[in-house]
């Protein structure tokens, strides 16, 4: 067991008490169980982490089980995804399963059920179960089937098994109590009649098991110690075990179920059914729209596998439910990319400045770091020019004293290279400003160690040689919605709160040549503009890049004023 150096979490200290009480390490086993009904999103990567965290604590072996019950919604692209993200994060799984694997097994464990007396078939429909079922405060009524004989149970759900019945006509529910105050153990299903093909199985199969049945089962089929899950599954556990009593032989060992609140994110949705909507109503371009919580969506923004176990381990392990602010995950990918994104310039809304005094026609390299955060980094070399770009924004005509950047009759300094002086503009008719004319200081270049080059000037702007520079599309995302929780609102659609502006593109921006030769999901810093990472659309001679958050840390002041 590996030394841990921080407090336990209260799961950590479950685990202890179990091993203080005799539970042998070796018998330790967690499993991580999705179920590939679509993408996973940042929610599940905290269960990914928590699990697989423990297998790397506790050297213990980890599963991924595909909990693959439902043949309606569930498809091999969602398994193949679900992996991808996983190996991604950088776990590795001992074994991978399917609660398919377990399909025969669980329907002979349904029959022993049957033959004890404890299951039956239901003939009524689940509306008239409902109404049946009661209230919490008012105990259910017994099905008019439940009193049925075994043997006539056993051909039931043999018929039902063979194909005889149509979908919604039976289901083989479990014999519990119909008065419980838990109102999941008041006979709850089993089985239900799907003739659906299944992505693995095929037509074999014309029922499928409910997750309560399936779930526990395979816990114990897999030996499982440590089944966790999150907090809408507490009210479950009563069933989890009585689901384990039937079973449970007393020799193997008995998986124990507890649960830990889910990771809930401020300015998104996390029910892999309203994400669904959002890429079948096209809201967004797919679930890898950056746009989106899914791992898939984040790793295209340019997340990185550590940034998001460094969140999740920062957010923590809860008892109870509550929303982590985004500014937290912001935070973290901001400060690993600001040690090891480079940094370059790049102009997105530029306007053109000419630099009279400079020699028409010259052009020399200049030296820049890659990254003052990293010593190893090293630098490279920029072109300067008489014509270069700058931000539109980063110049005004007439400007007050708080304004430290390009204005006319003042100077700022261009990073890496010289100080300039604006003179004059030529407008359009409109009197959009076509033109910024400046002058420059040759003995200003930076690092060259003259006088002129120590003299301190306000401002510090970027820019782009015109002539050399890249072209390229910038994808400028922001949050998807406009409310911290957009789907809390119980009288308005979560899509209502939709941010009209989460996606700003700008067709062409200019870059620095050094980004000719870049690979898709490299990272860098664009200089005074944000972390930006290549888009998975550039091709050579296309480039697109996207930015995956800006420079500001709003958690970083948040934490400052508490």
């Amino acid at each position: 067991m590996t030394e841990k150096k921080r407090a336990l979490n209260f799961l950590e200290q479950i685990i202890e008490e179990d091993l203080a009480k005799g539970l042998s390490p070796d018998k330790l086993r967690f499993r991580f169980p999705p179920e590939p009904n679509g993408y996973l999103h940042i929610g599940h990567a905290a269960s990914i982490c928590l699990n697989f965290g423990l297998g790397l604590t506790y050297e213990a072996p980890v599963n991924l089980r595909f909990d693959d019950t439902n043949p309606v919604k569930e498809e091999q692209e969602y398994v193949d995804a679900i992996k991808e993200d996983i190996k991604w994060l950088g776990f590795q799984w001992d074994k991978e399963l399917y609660s398919s694997d377990y399909f025969q097994q669980l329907y002979d464990w349904a029959v022993l059920l049957i033959r004890k007396g404890k299951a039956y078939v239901d003939d009524q429909s689940s509306e008239e179960m409902a109404r049946q079922k009661g209230t919490p405060t008012r105990p259910g009524e017994n099905s008019p089937y439940r009193d049925r004989s075994v043997e006539e149970n056993l051909e039931l759900f043999e018929r039902m098994k063979n194909g005889e019945f149509d979908e919604g006509t039976h289901v083989l529910r479990a014999k519990i109590d119909m008065a419980s105050p838990n109102m999941l153990m008041r006979d709850p299903l089993m089985y239900r009649i799907l003739k659906k093909s299944h992505h693995r199985t095929g037509e074999t199969w014309k029922i499928y098991p409910m997750y309560d049945w399936t779930h526990g089962e395979s816990d114990y089929i897999e030996q499982i110690s440590h089944s966790l899950c999150t907090l809408e599954f507490k009210n479950h556990r009563e069933l989890y075990d009585w689901f384990l009593d039937q079973v449970y032989s007393g020799e193997n060992l008995r998986p124990k179920q507890r649960e830990f609140a889910r990771r809930n994110l401020s300015y998104t949705v996390m029910s892999k059914r309203k994400l669904l909507q959002l890429v079948e109503e096209g809201l967004v371009a797919g679930w890898d729209d950056p746009r989106m919580p899914t791992i898939s969506g984040l790793r295209r923004r340019g997340y990185t596998p550590a940034s998001i176990r460094n969140f999740s381990e920062a957010a923590g392990i809860a008892k109870r439910d509550n929303v982590t602010d985004l500014a937290l995950l912001e935070f973290h990918i901001r400060n690993e990319l600001n040690k090891t994104a480079p940094r370059v310039m790049a102009v997105l809304d530029p306007v053109k400045v000419v630099i009279t005094n400079y020699p028409e026609g010259k052009e020399e390299q200049l030296k820049a770091e890659n990254n003052p955060e990293d010593p190893g980094a090293g630098s490279r070399s920029i072109p300067f020019s008489r014509e270069i770009y700058i931000e539109r924004n980063d110049f005004r005509e007439v400007a007050n004293k708080k304004f430290f950047r390009l204005k006319l009759g003042h100077e700022v300094r261009l990073k890496n290279a010289y100080i300039i002086k604006a003179n004059d503009v030529v407008k359009d008719g409109s009197g959009k400003i076509l033109e910024i004319h400046c002058t420059y200081d040759e003995d200003s270049k930076s690092g060259s160690g003259t006088e002129a080059s120590m003299r301190k000037v306000k401002g510090t702007i970027h820019w782009v040689s015109i002539e050399h520079a890249l072209q390229a599309e910038v994808r400028l995302y922001d949050r998807l919605f406009t409310h911290e929780a957009p789907d809390s609102d119980k009288d308005k659609d979560f899509k209502d709160y939709i941010n009209p502006e989460s996606l700003q593109v700008i067709p062409t921006a200019y870059l620095e040549p050094s980004l000719e030769n870049v690979d898709p999901g490299d990272h860098f810093q664009f200089q005074r503009l944000g972390y930006f990472n290549v888009d998975d659309d550039s091709e050579p001679g296309s480039l697109v890049f996207n930015r995956t958050v800006a420079l500001r840390d709003s958690w970083a002041r948040m934490q400052q004023k508490k």
